[in-house]
């Protein structure tokens, strides 16, 4: 998986644009100040514009590759990036010491999402909030973007059980156009969360 990601983020110009995710723009007025933490966050591009409004901001990604990217695109923007390179299968959130914490297109087997999603209410400081942006099965039936697995992708109603005690502000399932660099584009259902701690 980290070799595939790899080659993708080595490809010249950044495979999902250098502008924020749609929803991660639409809410950011909503966020706490302090310490974010944008987990499988690629090429920076989220990270980045967060970092710009004031955030104390770490990006973390399976792939070196991506990072440099990040630490790139947050150079050119004259803004502060720390990156940590990590697998979310082993990687250590910690416990109540973020503030926000963001997830956008991070899809992972069922049963480690589960997990992850488990340490994220773990890793939130109280009244911290997290942010997160995936496709849905039904996405299957669009292919603009998006692992191939069901498996990966998550329902809303799965989301309500594992990121429970999370009180959801915003949450919905819907169809929306994304364009987003070469890999997003075109009508997409995706599943929203905005919850807090």
């Amino acid at each position: 998986m980290k070799e595939h990601w790899d080659l993708q983020y080595a490809q010249d110009g950044f495979a999902y644009g250098e502008a924020p995710n749609d929803f991660l723009a639409e809410v950011v007025g909503q966020l706490p100040p302090g310490r974010a933490l944008f987990l499988a966050e690629g090429e920076g591009r989220n990270a980045v514009f967060l970092a710009g409004r004031g955030w104390e901001v770490t990006a973390m990604d399976l792939s070196e590759v991506g990072l440099g990217k990040a630490r790139e695109l947050a150079a050119r923007r004259g803004t502060r990036l720390s990156t940590v390179q990590g697998d979310l299968a082993t990687f250590e959130l910690g416990n109540a010491q973020w503030d926000v914490m963001v997830a956008i297109w991070c899809h992972l087997p069922s049963a480690l999402r589960r997990e992850v999603n488990r340490r994220i209410v773990e890793a939130l400081r109280p009244g911290g909030m997290f942010v997160m942006e995936a496709y849905t099965p039904e996405q299957l039936t669009y292919r603009t973007g998006g692992p191939p697995n069901a498996d990966m992708l998550p329902t809303l109603a799965a989301l309500r059980t594992e990121l429970a005690p999370l009180r959801f502000l915003q949450a919905e399932e819907k169809v929306r156009e994304i364009h987003e660099g070469r890999l997003h584009n075109g009508m997409s259902a995706v599943v929203q969360v905005l919850a807090v701690k």
